[in-house]
């Protein structure tokens, strides 16, 4: 299937919504207008005839796995050595690093990009961009000036070495060991599992940060240490040198993503590094898990516009029946199946969800952009707690929906959509992974709970949904905009009502923080999208009533926004009943009683 990137609407988002131009003066990065939209016409033009071409061949071949290295699908060192050499790798990296230094703002678009291009290519090198932030964070001079210039551009990539078989996501169950030695390195030893992008044939060096315990560190999460560990250990001159004893076990065989080599990696006494202080690996850990979350959020993303794409060039040529009043093309022998209501509904459920999370994607890369290069040390605090807020919304509510608008997407093909050549089956099945890495959403849905909403009380959320309520109110006397309006306000007064209630649940009896966690994750992203829908109909009038042209595409916001409100948003009404039925009707059967 092919792929064009959504321009117009990520220049709506960044131009019209967001203002990127401001923010990008605000950071001082140099960027103007012009300059962006240029970027993002090269990467569409990248994405489209490098990239999208490669998916297809990428499920049906695979990676293959053969005396301890791997080698990527057809196409894929060809399209990595370009993308390399163009500088996509090094868009968002720091500037002292050789990087671009582009804001997540715009370089969102992109990974949205390459996310509906092909996953399984992009999950290479967006590991490596997490890897850049935590070594660039935490990493001692000697490190980064060893290993990040060569990750930076993409030369080298980078992994996220967390899980091992007995742990999952308990990361307190971690076994890995690392012995210090004189030099004041480490020997590492260890199995861990699920490590994409572990061995694969793009890169001349791939550095693993590795989660292991130190000799005498206490239990828990509290005795976890963060390590650096080469494949190939960086010489005097910063090139690949001695090979670490590690290696790549298996080769994981998926459901999806089938291009990504998902690897078992043994550490046999391999040296590493410490990176920052001992103990206190999670603490670095977190500093690329927010951004992994982030980019997994993109990848729901990226497959729902893929499917929606898919689904919708579809639904215009595909002829079968007559519409329900009478033949709507009568020189053709059918009409074309968009005429249909039902393939409306799951076009502009697709649509509308697709849209309004890339207004989201946009919000929370604005917040983490703000929390990193905002002038004003306050300011800066104040992001990061917005992004601490959106993060596990994003995560979570976009890969549910990349899965949901996947399937919508098979529906509107029928029987071909069950069908591989069509291509719909796989997006489907390359979505499912993005609801378990990188935490389960249910794990993310108890993040938001226990260390979000109970973390401050709710004042967090507050401020957010008052920012929405204070735009919703605004509009109290506009005749074009006021009842739209009205139906985001009372659903926002909601939201804050129902926080409260969650927080008193939860005190009452910690079984209520699981029980009613994800539906209220549900809930406040729908209501979050009902603000956001409601910002972008306000642009939209405001650009009709001053006759700025491109009439259609600024009713066609109009028309979404409306059915948004009316057919999706009322989604989060079961998600409140849900939540309120509390923990007992969960927790109160016994265990046995399962059986069967």
């Amino acid at each position: 299937m092919s792929y064009q990137a959504p321009l117009r609407d990520m220049r709506f988002v960044l131009h019209e919504l967001f203002d990127v131009s401001a923010h990008c003066e605000l950071l001082g990065n140099g960027l103007d207008r012009e300059l962006i939209d240029g970027v993002l016409e090269e990467a569409a033009a990248f994405t489209a005839n490098e990239i999208a071409p490669l998916n297809r061949n990428s499920d049906e071949e695979g990676c293959q796995l053969s005396d301890g290295s791997v080698t990527t699908p057809k196409g894929f060192r060809a399209a990595y050595k370009q993308y390399v050499e163009n500088g996509w790798a090094s868009m968002t990296g720091p500037s002292e690093f050789g990087g671009q230094g582009f804001p997540q703002l715009v370089a969102c678009n992109f990974h949205e990009m390459l996310m509906a291009s092909s996953l399984s290519f992009r999950i290479y090198s967006g590991l490596t961009e997490g890897a850049v932030l935590a070594l660039y964070k935490h990493g001692s001079s000697e490190l980064q000036s060893g290993y990040l210039n060569k990750m930076v551009s993409g030369e080298w990539t980078g992994t996220m070495c967390l899980t091992e078989p007995q742990a999952g996501t308990d990361l307190a169950l971690l076994r890995t060991k690392a012995e210090p030695q004189a030099d004041g390195s480490y020997r590492i030893s260890g199995s861990k599992i699920f490590i994409s992008g572990g061995e694969q044939d793009l890169s001349d060096n791939i550095v693993h940060l590795v989660l292991a315990r130190l000799p005498d560190a206490p239990a828990g999460v509290k005795g976890i240490s963060l390590f650096l560990v080469p494949k190939f250990v960086a010489d005097a001159n910063g090139a690949p040198g001695a090979r670490n004893p590690l290696s790549c076990g298996a080769i994981e065989h998926k459901m999806g993503i089938k291009g990504a080599s998902t690897c078992v990696m043994n550490f046999d006494g391999a040296t590493g590094w410490l990176v920052g202080e001992a103990n206190q690996g999670l603490a670095c850990m977190f500093t690329m898990m927010n951004d992994a979350r982030f980019q997994v959020g993109l990848q729901g993303l990226g497959i729902a516009e893929a499917a929606f794409q898919g689904a919708l060039r579809y639904a215009r040529e595909r002829l079968q029946s007559r519409g329900l009043t009478g033949a709507q093309q009568p020189e053709k022998a059918a009409d074309p199946i968009i005429v249909h209501p039902d393939v409306r509904r799951m076009l502009l459920t697709q649509k509308t969800l697709v849209e309004g999370s890339r207004m989201l994607a946009a919000y929370t890369a604005r917040q983490l952009d703000l929390e990193h290069g905002h002038p004003d040390a306050a300011a800066r605090k104040a992001a990061g707690k917005r992004a601490a807020l959106l993060i596990p919304i994003v995560k979570s509510f976009f890969t549910d929906m990349g899965q949901e608008v996947a399937s919508h997407a098979v529906q509107v093909y029928g029987g071909h959509g069950f069908i591989r050549e069509w291509g719909m089956e796989q997006l489907m099945r390359d979505s499912r992974i993005t609801q378990l890495y990188e935490g389960t959403n249910g794990i993310q849905a108890l993040d938001l709970i226990r260390r979000k909403l109970l973390g401050d009380g709710g004042g967090e959320l507050t401020a957010l949904i008052g920012e929405f309520s204070e735009l919703a109110d605004s509009l109290a006397q506009r005749p074009a905009l006021a009842e739209v309006a009205g139906v985001v306000g009372k659903r926002l007064q909601e939201w804050r009502e129902l926080a409260g209630e969650v927080i008193a649940m939860s005190q009452r009896d910690a079984q209520e923080i699981g029980a009613c966690s994800v539906d209220f994750l549900q809930y406040s992203a729908y209501a979050l999208l009902a603000g956001l829908w409601l910002q972008a109909a306000v642009r939209a009038q405001d650009a009709l009533d001053a006759g700025t042209g491109e009439q259609a595409f600024y009713q066609a916001k109009l028309h979404s926004a409306e059915f948004y409100l009316r057919r999706v948003l009322p989604r989060a009404s079961s998600h409140r009943e849900a939540l309120l039925g509390g923990a007992q009707c969960l927790m109160a059967m016994p265990e046995e009683s399962f059986a069967f």
